[in-house]
């Protein structure tokens, strides 16, 4: 009877509820991200730093379940992907918010982080007893560097929604942006830059590997499948983005403001054409 019940417990305990237990602390971050513009970002943003810990905890947790039980690289169908992609956000925020004056990113990251996580727990996304596309390391590194980009990417995002509050401050409540422990502006330019040229080189080494992949499973080199296509214009999106700031410089607002955009489409594109691709499509066992 003991080892029945006990058995029935454990059955509670997959990686999807571990994920959802997650999202759900990324959700109570972002409340109290709410309280802490509200209050002008007056007061250090150790407690979200806390929560999205504890959440990245669980989020990691979840990953190895996942991968453990697969036996592979848990990037493999959509389900997988938005976790790492949202894994990769919340490692690089917590490594950068050990310094104070970058801690106030996690009450930007975390409506993002809580936004993708519940888009992530969609059941249609999670497809099961799928294998893998290809039969060796390599595809698991190539998926890694294109998920860790989108990462960057999403950080970029972050910190340029940061930048524009702090703006904002400082053209219509300087008073408020006086007394604010947010970073000055010019270091969250600087933060919304390398985050998107990190992502971009990352974004680079991934699809340089690509035709390799691809002359394994199907002998080319070259596919006009929609999902590799989509790539190679998020790639020529990013780079023209940076080319732009480092030859025409237009200010950080612009700048910002690209940057959210370009990760927008991103989220918004990246599932649909992921579907469409019969090369990156799971396929059931």
């Amino acid at each position: 009877m003991f080892l029945k019940s006990y058995s029935h417990g454990v059955e509670w305990i997959t990686d999807r509820n571990v994920f959802s237990l997650a999202v759900f602390i990324y959700g109570v971050s972002s409340i109290h991200s709410v309280f802490l513009w509200r209050r002008g970002f007056r007061e250090d943003n150790r407690v979200s730093y806390i929560l999205l810990f504890i959440g990245a905890i669980f989020h990691t947790s979840a990953m190895f379940m996942r991968g453990f039980r697969l036996d592979r690289c848990p990037v493999n169908n959509l389900y997988e992907a938005i976790g790492f992609v949202a894994w990769t956000i919340v490692a690089t925020y917590l490594i950068i918010g050990i310094w104070r004056r970058l801690r106030f990113l996690g009450a930007f990251a975390s409506p993002i982080l809580c936004a993708i996580g519940i888009f992530a727990l969609m059941p249609a996304l999670d497809v099961r007893g799928v294998k893998p596309y290809f039969g060796n390391g390599l595809a698991s590194l190539h998926a890694a560097l294109i998920l860790l980009s989108y990462g960057a990417f999403g950080l970029s995002s972050v910190a340029a929604l940061m930048y524009i509050t702090q703006e904002h401050d400082l053209k219509f409540h300087k008073l408020r942006a006086v007394f604010s422990l947010m970073p000055p502006i010019q270091r969250l330019e600087s933060v919304v830059h390398h985050s998107m040229l990190l992502g971009f080189c990352l974004l680079t080494i991934g699809l340089f590997m690509a035709p390799w992949l691809l002359y394994e499973k199907a002998g080319v080199y070259f596919s006009a499948d929609p999902k590799i296509l989509w790539s190679v214009f998020v790639w020529a999106l990013y780079g023209f983005l940076l080319a732009m700031a480092r030859w025409f410089p237009t200010g950080g607002r612009r700048f910002s403001y690209a940057a959210m955009g370009a990760f927008v489409f991103v989220l918004l594109t990246f599932w649909g054409f992921n579907l469409l691709s019969a090369v990156h499509n799971p396929v059931p066992q």
